[in-house]
C-alpha cells in the first residue's frame, strides 16, 4: 500500500507540474504562434479565432498534465525500486565468519 500510495503522489506532483508548465507556458506561444507577420493586416472571424485559441490552450494543458504525470510515474517507480533495494539490504543480517577452535587447555 505504501508503494501505491508514493506512485501515486507522483504522478499528482508531476500532472500538477505539467498542467502549470503548459498553462504558464502556453499562452505565450499561441500568441506568437497566431501573430500576423509585420506588416500584414488580417480580417477574421473573431468568435472563431478565440475559440480556436481556447481550445489549443486546453489541449496543451492536457498534454502538459498527462507527460507531467507520465515522466513522473516513471521517477516515481525508479525511486520505489531503489529503495526497495535499500531496504533489503539494510535487513540481510551481517555475515561473520565461523568461530575457529581455540587452543585446547
Amino acid at each position: 500500500m505504501a508503494t501505491l500510495k508514493t506512485l501515486l503522489t507522483f504522478i499528482l506532483l508531476g500532472a500538477f507540474l505539467g498542467l502549470a508548465t503548459a498553462s504558464y507556458i502556453g499562452p505565450r506561444f499561441l500568441e506568437w504562434y497566431n501573430t500576423a507577420p509585420l506588416g500584414a493586416q488580417t480580417m477574421c472571424d473573431l468568435p472563431k479565432v478565440i475559440q480556436g485559441i481556447t481550445a489549443d490552450l486546453l489541449r496543451y494543458q492536457v498534454y502538459g498534465t498527462l507527460i507531467g504525470a507520465g515522466s513522473f510515474l516513471i521517477l516515481g517507480i525508479v525511486f520505489v525500486v531503489s529503495r526497495s533495494k535499500k531496504q533489503k539490504r539494510m535487513q540481510q543480517p551481517p555475515t561473520t565468519p565461523p568461530a575457529q577452535p581455540g587452543p585446547a587447555v
